[in-house]
C-alpha cells in the first residue's frame, strides 16, 4: 500500500509540473499584463497605428500634440506640445534607462518582482510619468490615473490619461509607456483603446473598498 501511495504521488507531481511551470511566471507578474483583443474584429485607431515602434519620435510627438489639441478648443498649444514631447521622450530616454529595461514588458515585470530590477511595473511608469507631467503646472489639460482589469481574472494594468480640463477620463487620451516595452509610448483615445476597459483609479479604489479588498 505504501508503495502504491508513493507511486500515485509521483505520477500526480509529474502531471502537475507543466501546469506549475506555467502558473508560477504568471503569478510573478503581479500586475501589468496586456489583455488580448476582444473576439470581435476591431480596426486599430490612428493613435494605435502611430504608437508603433516603426514611427519616429518626432512624428509621434507631432501626432500626439495634434490629438491633444483636438481634445478641446481651450487647450493651450504650448501645453499640448510639452505634454506630447514629455510623454514620448521622458519614458524612452529617462525612465527606461533608470529602470534598467532590457527585456519585453512581461519579462521585465518578472525581474522587478524577483528583485533583480529596481522598477518598471506599469504603475511605476504611470507614477513617474504623471509626476513629471505635473511639474509643468498644466492649466488647460487634466491628468487622470486609470486602471483596467480590476474586476476580472486578468492582471490589472495602470496608465495615465490626459483630457481637456473639465472632461472625464473617458474623453481623454491614454498615455501608456509600459505596453510596447523599452519606454516606447503607446497612445490612443480611451474610447479607441481596444485592449483595455479603463476605469478612473478613484472608482476602482471605491469598488475594492466596497468589497473589502482594500
Amino acid at each position: 500500500m505504501y508503495r502504491l501511495l508513493r507511486l500515485a504521488l509521483s505520477v500526480s507531481l509529474t502531471m502537475l509540473r507543466p501546469l506549475l511551470l506555467t502558473l508560477v511566471p504568471a503569478l510573478l507578474l503581479m500586475g501589468c499584463a496586456s489583455a488580448p483583443p476582444s473576439s470581435s474584429a476591431v480596426s486599430p485607431s490612428q493613435g494605435e497605428v502611430l504608437a508603433t515602434r516603426g514611427i519616429s519620435e518626432s512624428a509621434k510627438i507631432a501626432a500626439l500634440e495634434t490629438a491633444i489639441l483636438g481634445l478641446g478648443a481651450g487647450i493651450d498649444p504650448g501645453e499640448a506640445a510639452r505634454v506630447a514631447r514629455l510623454a514620448v521622450e521622458y519614458p524612452l530616454y529617462t525612465l527606461a534607462p533608470r529602470y534598467q529595461v532590457e527585456d519585453p514588458p512581461l519579462i521585465h515585470n518578472m525581474k522587478v518582482n524577483m528583485g533583480t530590477k529596481p522598477r518598471g511595473l506599469c504603475y511605476d511608469w504611470a507614477d513617474d510619468l504623471e509626476a513629471r507631467l505635473r511639474q509643468e503646472g498644466l492649466q488647460t489639460v487634466t491628468l487622470h490615473r486609470a486602471i483596467a482589469n480590476h474586476n476580472n481574472i486578468r492582471i490589472e494594468h495602470s496608465t495615465v490619461v490626459v483630457s481637456a480640463v473639465g472632461d472625464t477620463m473617458a474623453e481623454g487620451i491614454v498615455l501608456d509607456p509600459w505596453r510596447l516595452g523599452m519606454g516606447v509610448l503607446f497612445w490612443a483615445p480611451v474610447a479607441e483603446d481596444s485592449k483595455y476597459d479603463w476605469w478612473e483609479r478613484q472608482d476602482v479604489f471605491a469598488y475594492k473598498r466596497a468589497r473589502g479588498r482594500m
